[in-house]
């Protein structure tokens, strides 16, 4: 269950979002099949890439990762890529386990592809049965057209087919960037309307900046060459579908958010939602690398047709209740066999908070209202538990019941969203104090909350707690992602100096010596530290503020807070100090001391630094009455 805080001040911020999950997936896939090594810039690191990346992997294209600075080195296989001998798991990515299909084709031998059950519930026979008719063999393993199949593509040829337009871009993706390895031409002919045409065009675009010779002699038609890839150093834009929640925040709230990355000349085609927010009465303003949307007055309806922004729906159905008249949805039928059956899901989450919503012949009609506190149900969609969140900025009281889905597509969707609480959060009576082990910084804070009459968060404790159930459990700390699942599960609660969770007392579990020796590794998880920063920040919010105190709080999580402290001393007084609580020699815990600055210093997220707008104090003989006198001058 995660609560979303409401905002109080109109956002006025730029933010850089990731990469575009649909560019990166895309761009994966030609520099797999390229001649030589490719360089991708700006990559969305999320679980749908992720497994791309592995299933690409798995079928012997070498990638090489950096998280850090958002990039990837792929060595091209030139089209040749190998007999996996695992299964390839789609897990529930729509773009992987569709954009696999035709690739492991190529394989040539037999390729076992298999995913979530989620996955295995959306459509998937056309593509099949396409591919059975360019000379794929597919033996269904389970139930008739999904997964889990296997595929032998050793007759694949390539030739004429016709694929209808209505079920999914998806289909024609796929086989658009498995043809240029094919033996033969392809020629795809497309029957009807073409749902999310940008997808397609957005295939097409990114083929092309990897030398693929591909056609479009008219809106229905693509003949692709059996010229292949060639290498190219390629930067991905920042993702259109992510970006459009905050544009969303920006016109209902009257404030400005501008995201960075993302331009007028973008290839993805979600940016048209800005059109509407437009038509709406939002201002936009657009650049070659950014774009904006300010908030006027107020939002009127709109009857819009979204049938090319279909990721888009739940974006403009959960701020639709603020506009002054009805919105109207058309022609996104489809949409009922995405991750979740969408306009299902939104009319009946729009309804159980108190806002009439209903079907229509093609989608749906949301009127205006006044939500009301309530539950929402995610159906672990990605896009329900955004766009809900966007209204909960609005409204107080909405609670999401599953929120983990965002890491689909948007794995810090929540980190960002609380910058535009930013201007907010400046309001509050925060006093951040940062500093290394044993500088004093916990019994400094506890005696000025005391003296603030505010309240205090051992924000180390947190972080500890964490780090004490995983060892209970026994899981291996190098398994980030199991480690941050339990920051997400646990309830961290304070009585007064104990510490509880999940209502066992931890209080002396947390201070124990197999916990000190693993805190910083948990501390220094991103997963972890995204989960206490935002539980940090409510707390926060829910007290008007408080004192806390920590190694990035004046940094990361409050940096805006009303006074940042650093508070430090001789590693040598550090050390004697710790021996007094701790009873362990000054020598052993100088060493330990030392070896965590070490690690807290120069871990990837949210280092121990002492902020810029910081206040330095060396407490070395100091008493605490001595530096509390002075930190509250400058707090008041």
């Amino acid at each position: 269950m995660l609560r979303i805080d409401p905002i109080v001040e109109p956002p006025d911020v730029r933010l850089s979002l990731p990469g575009s999950k649909s560019i990166t997936n895309r761009a994966l896939i030609t520099g797999a099949l390229a001649n030589g090594k490719s360089e991708l810039s700006g990559v969305l690191f999320s679980e749908d890439t992720l497994a791309m990346i592995d299933c690409l992997e798995k079928m012997g294209v070498e990638i090489i990762s950096e998280r850090d600075n958002s990039s990837v080195t792929v060595i091209g296989t030139g089209g040749s890529l190998k007999p996996p001998t695992e299964t390839l798991w789609v897990n529930q990515s729509g773009t992987t386990a569709r954009f696999c299909l035709p690739l492991a084709a190529l394989v040539r031998s037999d390729v076992v592809i298999d995913g979530d059950e989620q996955i295995k519930g959306r459509p998937h026979k056309q593509l099949c049965e396409t591919l059975e008719i360019l000379g794929a063999e597919i033996e269904y393993l389970g139930a008739p057209y999904t997964f889990p199949l296997r595929i032998n593509g050793k007759e694949l040829k390539g030739g004429k087919v016709n694929l209808g337009g209505e079920v999914s871009s998806q289909f024609i993706s796929a086989l658009l960037l498995a043809a240029p390895c094919f033996p033969e031409e392809l020629e795809i002919n497309i029957d009807g309307e073409l749902v999310s045409r940008p997808y397609v065009d957005m295939t097409a675009a990114v083929m092309r900046a990897f030398e693929a010779n591909i056609s479009h002699p008219s809106d229905q038609k693509y003949s692709i060459s059996p010229t292949g890839y060639q290498s190219s150093e390629y930067s991905i834009e920042a993702d259109a579908s992510a970006a459009s929640y905050f544009f969303a925040a920006a016109a209902v709230s009257g404030g400005k958010i501008v995201v960075e990355g993302l331009g007028s000349q973008s290839i993805q085609g979600d940016i048209r939602f800005l059109n509407i927010l437009e038509e709406m009465g939002a201002q936009v303003i657009r650049s070659e690398d950014s774009l904006a949307v300010v908030g006027l007055d107020s939002l009127s309806g709109v009857d819009v047709s979204m049938a090319e922004i279909s990721d888009t729906v739940p974006t403009l159905a959960a701020i639709a209740p603020f506009a002054s008249s009805p919105v109207t949805i058309r022609d996104v039928t489809f949409i009922s066999g995405k991750e979740s059956d969408r306009i299902g899901a939104l009319i009946t989450e729009l309804t159980n908070i108190g806002i009439r919503a209903e079907t229509t012949e093609t989608g749906l009609v949301v009127h205006p209202g006044a939500p009301q506190e309530g539950i929402i149900h995610t159906y672990d969609d990605h896009r329900i538990a955004m766009a809900f969140s966007i209204l909960g900025l609005f409204t107080s009281g909405i609670t999401l019941d599953s929120h983990r889905c965002v890491t689909k597509t948007f794995p810090n969707f929540f980190d960002v969203l609380d910058q535009v609480r930013a201007a907010g959060d400046a309001r509050l009576r925060v006093l951040a104090i940062d500093g290394p082990a044993g500088s004093g910084k916990s019994t400094l804070a506890k005696y000025l909350a005391r003296q603030l009459n505010l309240d205090y968060l051992d924000t180390g404790a947190m972080y500890r707690s964490v780090a004490a159930v995983a060892l209970s459990e026994d899981l291996d700390l190098n398994d980030e992602g199991k480690v941050a699942s339990i920051a997400e599960s646990i309830d961290i609660q304070f009585e007064g100096d104990k510490v509880y969770v999940d209502n066992e007392d931890f209080s002396e579990v947390i201070r124990g010596p197999e916990v000190n020796a693993a805190v910083s590794q948990v501390a220094a998880n991103p997963g972890v530290r995204s989960v206490m920063r935002r539980q940090q920040r409510a707390w926060a919010r829910l007290r008007g503020g408080g004192v806390l105190e920590g190694r990035d709080i004046g940094s990361v999580v409050f940096p805006q807070a009303r006074l940042k402290v650093y508070i430090t001393a001789t590693p040598e007084e550090r050390a004697r100090r710790r021996s007094l609580e701790t009873g362990q020699t000054v020598e052993d815990i100088t060493k330990e001391m030392l070896n965590r600055d070490t690690k807290d210093s120069t871990r990837d997220d949210s280092p121990l630094v002492a902020d810029q707008a910081a206040v330095v104090i060396d407490t070395t003989g100091k008493t605490i009455e001595e530096t509390s006198s002075y930190i509250e001058e400058l707090f008041l």
